[in-house]
């Protein structure tokens, strides 16, 4: 199990998150991985910003990728650059 998030284990660990569907990250999901390796949600939430999302079963889901960069950004303390934007 990763003890914590580095820029080195995030893809492996975001492409092998157990998610409750496979398109993506539910909310509850996401703030479990926040509070599991104690990423600063105002930073995380600020570094997703506007992103393409889809609604599955009445709740938002945000697509891997985008739970991926936030996470990249928080963990290497820096902003999306231009090419990564949605």
């Amino acid at each position: 199990m990763i003890e914590k998030l580095t820029s080195e284990n995030l893809s492996d660990f975001i492409d092998n998150y157990p998610t409750k569907h496979k398109y993506g990250f539910l909310g509850s999901e996401t703030d479990a991985i926040l509070e599991k390796f104690e990423i600063d949600k105002e930073k995380f939430y600020t570094a997703l910003g506007v992103n393409t999302c889809m609604i599955i079963e009445g709740e938002i889901l945000n697509y891997h990728c985008d739970i991926e960069l936030a996470l990249r950004c928080v963990i290497e303390d820096r902003d999306k650059t231009l090419d990564e934007w949605d």
